[in-house]
């Protein structure tokens, strides 16, 4: 069974859920470690491509370390959603100290908001990928870029080197360019930023970008408190989770009886 996908900046394409020759992907440290996974998965379930959309890769396949993280991600739920379906369960804690039940939630991948890539975004992306902003409080132009395939795999060496800088390391690696500061200062300069600037350069980043809305309501089903979650997103997302946990435990209590 395959399905025809439009990303949020346009790319299109034929993808088909998972087989069992993906679980090998799915179990390779190396790949893991070198986050070369969410590559190797799209290259194995991307079948054809009908619209590169913002995209130029020559005559060449795919290639996704190119392509916007909102686009990878996007593709990626669908064919998790090709695989089992689109319905996903999945379990947190309850936030609030007195209770810390633990919170079964169930919903549709394909109702999760989408925002698509606008036109001038689409445009600036094509000119090379470089965005622009001024900053409110030190009034300096700042330039910088969307995050793709290749940005996602160095992002978890940035965020160990980080310390307790994660913020001015995060923003330093998506800046491009200030205006005025030479390159080896930009570091300096992102760390004495008021917070009133380095929140209007995330909101910016959010806003010319695309992708996937993963900030979820949920309620305890003990103390009714509802808290925000992100979905959890990592190899666990491509098994069937709770459906299979039920199946092995029925199997168990057959066995018993």
């Amino acid at each position: 069974m395959s399905d025809i996908i439009t990303c949020p900046s346009g790319l299109t394409g034929r993808i088909r859920g998972m087989k069992v020759r993906e679980e090998r992907i799915l179990a390779d440290r190396k790949l893991a470690k070198s986050g070369g996974q969410m590559d190797e998965l799209l290259a194995a379930c991307w079948q054809q491509t009908q619209d590169v959309g913002p995209y130029d890769f020559g005559k060449s396949d795919i290639d996704w370390g190119a392509v916007l993280q909102g686009d990878r991600f996007y593709a990626l739920l669908q064919i998790r959603a090709a695989t089992y379906g689109s319905d996903y369960a999945f379990a947190v804690p309850c936030e609030n100290e007195a209770c810390r039940a633990r919170i079964e939630w169930e919903l549709d991948l394909r109702d999760l908001p989408v925002r698509s890539l606008s036109k001038a975004s689409r445009t600036a992306l094509v000119n090379g990928n470089r965005f622009e902003a001024t900053l409110p409080d030190a009034g300096k132009r700042v330039w910088f870029q969307l995050l793709t395939g290749a940005d996602e795999r160095k992002l978890p060496k940035v965020r160990r080197h980080a310390g307790d800088r994660l913020l001015s390391a995060l923003l330093a690696f998506q800046i491009l360019e200030i205006e005025g500061v030479e390159p080896r200062g930009k570091r300096a300069f992102v760390e004495d930023l008021t917070l009133r600037d380095a929140d209007f350069l995330v909101d910016e980043f959010d806003r010319v970008d695309c992708g996937v809305d993963t900030t979820i309501e949920i309620e305890c089903a003990e103390c009714f408190a509802t808290q925000d979650v992100n979905l959890p997103f990592g190899r666990n997302f491509f098994l069937p989770g709770k459906e299979r946990t039920a199946r092995r435990r029925d199997r168990s209590n057959c066995f018993r009886e």
